[in-house]
């Protein structure tokens, strides 16, 4: 069962809000504006819902917002641990920032996430950007009025990254990015322990939220005009296996169809050995569940897959494939590849090519393995070269490269409903947004469609998006 945040805690919280606002509002008095936040995300969806919180706590405090670290008074990074260029620029961002601060003593740096719930970063961070002010991990993002205000009162540098397996905190203020779309988490941790994956470490074992609470919020999301939810877990198969009732994440899934104003339903992210019937029934029967899904399979071969701890077969992963499309024919499928896994050979590298051919996925989300300190997988030696790695990746990247398009192509002449987001972030003299499938399609519009549906008729198709005209 998931320990939740009490109540006590959370009002605490409350009044240290109230004590940053009265400290904004003397700044307000001194400069005749608000004190402006700059906040960066680093990583998933979860890192992205987190800073939503982040951003809803900072505004509930009396801050305002800007786009530029040079022109922030708080600068708050949310941080990623996943992969090492993540991290390495983070630290580009904060030799940055220290020459901003030289100029201005008086900006406040932030770092937090799953980065820094990591004791060596810690250490390397107290020692090379002695400029940060605050550091706190992801289990106390919570804690964030209280942390901040002992800065500004203390003057000194205040570091929260106890760790633990978490507990879930409800009542946070969200500031959402989109008025349309939203970010629901129904879970947080992970118990899978892959061996590659430093996720269980830095956010703790699974803990499913109370089915009422996330409904809850989803209603009142509708009310406000939100027609999209994305429902957000580092698994979200496993929902419900710590809830003392009898529910999973399928019967969640029809819970959330059933929501009036919703209009369209996403998730992400499953994993294949929890991936089953009842969640391909639900999907197939629930109107409003997009006929999208992300199923990671990381490497094709094996024993690969046995070394990385992922409790599932190259062909237990395609038959589960096969049977998603039996059901839902129409079905986009995407995926997260890793290569250069450190036992790999180019034998089973081969195992991998072979599932992007047999499963021709929409898109896919690759990477080249990197070593996490504190995982099983980082004591391993490599089988192969760097050259080699790099190689069979520029190969699979032009494998997939020719699938994604040749699907696109198809896509040509037909006619799709798009969820407007707004300007594209190519080229802002046209309109973006999505299919139900998600993919990407550009088009030009009046920028007042945005958030709303519109039918799109195709006239370009290109590897990764699509282009059309409103129909």
């Amino acid at each position: 069962m998931a320990e939740y945040i009490k109540k006590e805690e959370t009002e605490r919280q409350k009044e240290y809000l109230y004590k940053l606002q009265e400290i904004n509002n003397a700044f307000y008095a001194r400069h005749g504006r608000k004190p402006l936040a700059n906040t960066e995300t680093y990583g998933c969806q979860q890192n992205e819902n987190d800073t939503e919180r982040i951003r809803g706590m900072l505004s509930a405090a009396g801050f305002g917002f800007c786009d530029r670290a040079e022109d922030a008074d708080l600068v708050i990074y949310n941080t990623c641990a996943v992969r090492e260029n993540a991290e390495d620029r983070v630290y580009g961002r904060l030799g940055i920032l220290k020459h901003i601060k030289e100029q201005r003593p008086d900006l406040i740096i932030g770092l937090c996430g799953c980065m820094v719930q990591q004791e060596h970063i810690v250490e390397k961070i107290k020692q090379v950007y002695n400029h940060v002010d605050l550091i706190f991990g992801t289990h106390a993002l919570y804690k964030l009025p209280e942390l901040l205000y002992e800065v500004y009162k203390e003057g000194k540098t205040v570091i929260d990254t106890e760790s633990s397996d978490g507990a879930i905190c409800e009542d946070i203020p969200i500031l959402r990015d989109s008025d349309s779309k939203a970010w629901v988490s129904i879970m947080y941790g992970c118990n899978n322990f892959c061996t590659y994956c430093i996720v269980p470490y830095v956010r703790g074992r699974e803990r499913s939220r109370q089915p009422q609470r996330i409904l809850d919020e989803i209603k009142a999301l509708a009310e406000k005009g939100v027609s999209e939810i994305c429902l957000l877990g580092q698994n979200v198969n496993s929902y419900g296996k710590d809830l003392e009732e009898n529910i999973d994440f399928a019967d969640l899934l029809r819970m959330v169809n059933d929501v009036e104003g919703v209009r369209r339903i996403r998730f992400m992210t499953s994993h294949p050995k929890d991936f089953g019937d009842r969640l391909i029934n639900a999907m197939a029967e629930c109107t409003k569940v997009c006929h999208q899904l992300h199923l990671p399979f990381q490497a094709g071969s094996d024993r690969v897959l046995s070394e990385m701890n992922r409790k599932y077969t190259k062909a237990e992963y395609l038959e589960k494939i096969r049977r998603v499309k039996e059901k839902i024919p129409d079905i986009a499928l995407s995926t997260d590849v890793m290569v250069g896994f450190p036992t790999e050979t180019n034998e089973d590298f081969e195992d991998t090519l072979d599932v992007l051919k047999q499963v021709e996925f929409d898109t896919i989300f690759s990477f080249i393995y990197s070593r996490r300190k504190g995982t099983p997988a980082a004591k391993l030696d490599f089988v192969l070269t760097d050259e080699e790695i790099h190689k069979n990746f520029d190969r699979m990247l032009n494998v997939q490269n020719e699938i994604s398009k040749r699907k696109n192509d198809t896509c040509v002449g037909k006619v799709y409903t798009v969820l407007v987001d707004g300007a594209s972030k190519n080229n802002p003299e046209m309109l973006s947004g999505r299919t139900d499938s998600s993919k990407i399609v550009n088009f030009k519009g009046d920028a007042s469609l945005a958030g709303q549906y519109v039918d799109v008729k195709i006239t370009e198709a290109h590897t990764w998006s699509l282009n059309g005209e409103l129909v």
